[in-house]
């Protein structure tokens, strides 16, 4: 019967919690989430995602080392500091188990932006700037409990899928021309976050 209370409802939601892609090491995600009931077991909308790290990019250390020797000053090359912004249509689907309890299944699909400030590779003291874009996908599940008609707690753990990346030249010390290096952001991994909806 709560459920049923929300249909035809605008909602928006926040949500903190943890993000671990393969790119870099795991840290803090921040979400916004605003949606429309179509029914009070279905609901769609938009999300949009913000997670920052600095990190040594690991597998541009590997390609460098394996193209020019290994090296500490190549350690400074690599360290990335990135900004993920994923923007994305969303749906949820719920499935009363209790009158205020709810299991959910999410999922969307989108376009990511990633801000990165990366090292100069020729001079590792100064710093360069790129965006890079790639669409992307996410699919979860989760649980919600409503505090009050207007206001509900939920979790979730959600999969999310992208990798942003580009192409750039640089002069092989050796003196045989340009070495070309691809930088992929694989920015797929496993969310878990709690977050706090209301209703309107």
């Amino acid at each position: 019967m709560s459920a049923s209370a929300f249909a035809q409802f605008g909602s928006s939601a926040v949500k903190l919690g943890f993000f671990s892609p393969s790119a870099a090491a795991g840290g803090f995600i921040i979400g916004y989430e605003g949606a429309r009931e179509i029914d009070e077991y279905f609901l769609a909308g938009f999300s949009l995602d913000w997670y920052h790290k600095t990190y040594v990019d690991r597998k541009l250390v590997d390609d460098i080392n394996s193209s020019f020797g290994s090296g500490s000053i190549n350690e400074l090359r690599a360290k990335t500091t990135i900004h993920d912004f994923p923007i994305m249509f969303s749906a949820t689907g719920r499935f009363p188990v209790a009158p205020r309890t709810s299991l959910y299944v999410t999922g969307g699909i989108g376009a990511e932006m990633l801000i990165v400030n990366f090292r100069n590779f020729e001079n590792p003291d100064n710093d360069e700037f790129k965006v890079a874009f790639d669409l992307n996908w996410r699919l979860g599940f989760g649980s919600s409990y409503e505090l009050g008609r207007n206001s509900e707690i939920f979790g979730e753990i959600t999969y999310h899928n992208s990798a942003p990346s580009w192409e750039f030249e640089v002069d092989n010390p050796n003196g045989l021309g340009k070495k070309t290096f691809e930088r992929v952001f694989d920015m797929s991994g496993v969310m878990a976050r709690v977050g706090l909806r209301f209703y309107y």
